[in-house]
């Protein structure tokens, strides 16, 4: 079959298309038909090294095929999400049944493909550890992204108050405003002063960060009594240096962390939150951000696009 590999750590320019054999499904497994793979972040750091231990890291040896979302056919003929350790970028790609739920046919394979590693995020951010209310305001940090725009959404639906996105240009925060009640800046400078005002003087409930740094820095002047803040990642590359125990004991405010790879790992990614997610969007009530497809044997330039900045929403990989 065909597939996209690499031999070797490095950049977009390692991966290589290649003629290998078709997985076999063992107990409790899926062969499933490939009819898009999503490309994410983390598949560039998995590529690069950088995932080399952990429940993200290549199995055996190099050569290694990565790829953790397919939306495809099976056997049967169901038409199925799933989540696969590796291999996703190929024709076919083994799934464990835990990890696979069949998509509705509203749904095109982009939009589905969104909803596992970054609606599932967003939805575990909002419910597992922020632990939203009805009535609370919440910011989301890089609302124009995949992660961040799902996160507006659902928390509208979830019952949010007032939700406030960021965005870092103009164009982004016009498409922010168009899901959120507010878009600004998201720079540290100023930060508290933009948020309060957009949040009508008063401090914030939540704040989701995947920024870091300065930011995630300035993001506690923002929070309330018993507010929270939540990282699940820093794409500044800075360090956050203002969280203190005290400070937290003394404002009243937590801030937590979350990454949906290990949570994945335990109680895998086939269950009801990703059926929700599904449901939600095969009735309309949720948009994912779906940005362009490419064929396989370009995955390459998908890499360098998402590296370069250059895409907004999932980017697809057809073979």
């Amino acid at each position: 079959m065909r597939a996209m590999r690499f031999e070797r750590f490095g950049g977009p320019e390692v991966l290589e298309e290649a003629e290998v054999p078709d997985p076999v499904a063992g107990p409790g497994e899926t062969l499933v038909a490939v009819e898009a793979a999503g490309v994410n972040f983390g598949d560039i750091k998995q590529i690069a090294g950088e995932h080399t231990e952990g429940p993200y890291a290549p199995r055996g040896s190099l050569p290694h095929i990565p790829g953790m979302e397919v939306v495809g056919r099976t056997a049967d003929g169901r038409r199925v999400l799933g989540y696969v350790r590796q291999g996703g970028y190929a024709a076919r790609a083994v799934v464990a049944d835990r990890d696979l739920v069949v998509v509705p046919r509203e749904v095109s394979a982009g939009a589905a493909l969104a909803l596992l590693v970054q609606g599932l995020t967003a939805w575990h951010l909002l419910r597992s550890v922020a632990r939203v209310r009805p009535g609370e305001s919440v910011v989301v940090h890089a609302a124009a992204g995949g992660t961040g725009s799902l996160a507006v959404q659902l928390a509208r639906e979830f019952g949010a108050g007032r939700v406030i996105a960021t965005a870092s240009s103009e164009e982004k925060r016009a498409f922010a405003l168009e899901i959120g009640d507010a878009a600004i800046d998201g720079e540290a400078g100023g930060y508290r002063e933009r948020v309060l005002d957009a949040n009508q003087g008063q401090p914030v409930d939540i704040i989701l960060d995947a920024v870091g740094g300065p930011v995630l820095d300035s993001a506690l002047d923002a929070l309330g009594f018993l507010g929270r803040l939540v990282t699940y990642g820093a794409s500044s590359r800075q360090t956050a240096t203002a969280l203190s125990p005290s400070r937290l004991t003394v404002e009243s405010i937590s801030v937590g962390g979350f990454w949906i790879v290990p949570l994945i790992a335990r109680d895998g990614a086939g269950g009801k939150e990703l059926e929700e997610l599904l449901g939600l969007t095969a009735r309309g009530r949720l948009r994912p951000l779906v940005g362009a497809a490419y064929d396989l044997g370009r995955a390459r330039a998908a890499h360098e696009d998402l590296l370069g900045r250059r895409t907004t929403g999932k980017l697809v990989l057809r073979p």
